[in-house]
């Protein structure tokens, strides 16, 4: 988003430029009807005059048309100064406002923990971080294109110009702070190379990469990332499944977010819920009831998913529950447990 201070300079530089061109249009005129000039001297004479050259006339000026050619003068070292001024202060200030930009930035990344960093912000980025929006979490991106940057970056969004293969660009990220890195490339061979170092620098790092072919699939497992998606794969998969079960797969999609207010599906830590040194079941912690939310999902300390639980499920410490509930219910939830 423009400041306000360059919007200012920038109306400015457009009167300085209408000014000379009327100044131009001034002289062109006084000295073809003045001096009867024909136009392309008319023309030179201008130029040179503007500009204080100081070339010697085409034809003896009269006295009329020394008069002329004096306000002329003095009319063009006013009107060229002023402009000169303006386009000087408008890239002053432009360098010093990116400056301060960039380092307000830099210091809202360095104060960020447990963040996620997405690696590219074209399709699959920029879909990343609508839902990382949707879901209140702070992340990062990092983007090579200084003009993908300057057409999205707003107070909303965090940007790092560089490349996501280089670790100084990850270390300015905030790579050691970060919980979570999704690398969204184009390039199979960059993403590999981004795991690769995001791995050696934080050991803890959760690590979602994209693939475009499926033999990279293995080679960035091995990399180390924990998830690989293959964004075709499921495009081709999502579109056979319209054919065989619409109904299904449009309400799933009716799960997806649309909008900040629009989230039906949540995934909820039992810490959050309760003091789960004293283990409740779902049956005792009653959500449908307190909040209308329906736990769909339960997922224990190992990892192992249970679609559907039963009742006396017991939550445990380091276990989830997936929620699913209309919008007003999982914001009840969210209010009644305090969770952001």
């Amino acid at each position: 988003m423009d400041n306000p201070l360059l919007r200012l300079y920038r109306s400015k530089i457009y009167t300085a430029i209408m000014m000379l061109v009327l100044l131009l249009c001034i002289g062109v005129l006084g000295y073809r009807y003045i001096s009867g000039y024909l136009w392309l001297d008319a023309i030179y004479m201008t130029v040179i005059t503007v500009t204080t050259v100081g070339f010697a006339e085409v034809i003896p000026l009269d006295p009329q048309s020394k008069i002329f050619t004096i306000f002329l003068i003095l009319a063009s070292v006013v009107i060229v100064g002023y402009a000169i001024s303006i386009i000087t202060d408008y890239i002053l200030s432009r360098n010093n406002f990116e400056d301060i930009k960039q380092r307000k930035m830099q210091k809202k990344i360095d104060a960020m923990t447990n963040h996620i960093i997405i690696c590219g912000y074209g399709r699959n980025g920029k879909q990343a971080a609508k839902k990382l929006l949707a879901y209140n979490k702070p992340f990062v991106i990092i983007e090579r294109d200084k003009e993908v940057i300057e057409k999205f970056q707003d107070e909303e969004l965090a940007f790092v110009l560089g490349n996501a293969n280089e670790d100084e660009t990850l270390f300015t990220a905030g790579i050691k702070n970060a919980s979570t890195l999704i690398s969204a490339l184009p390039n199979d061979a960059d993403n590999l190379f981004v795991v690769l170092s995001a791995r050696q620098i934080n050991s803890s790092l959760t690590i979602i990469s994209r693939a475009s072919e499926e033999t990279s699939y293995n080679k960035l497992k091995l990399a180390g990332a924990n998830n690989v998606i293959l964004p075709d794969r499921i495009g081709g998969d999502h579109m056979a499944s319209l054919v065989v079960i619409p109904d299904l797969v449009e309400f799933i999609d009716n799960l997806g977010i649309v909008g900040q207010r629009n989230i039906n599906i949540e995934e909820v830590k039992v810490e959050q819920l309760y003091n789960a040194q004293e283990v409740k079941t779902i049956r005792d912690l009653d959500l449908r009831k307190k909040t209308g939310c329906t736990v769909i999902g339960f997922k224990d300390v190992k990892g192992e998913y249970i679609v559907n639980p039963e009742a006396n499920t017991k939550l445990v410490s380091g276990s989830k529950i997936i929620v699913l509930g209309r919008p007003e219910q999982i914001i009840k939830l969210n209010s009644e447990y305090k969770i952001e």
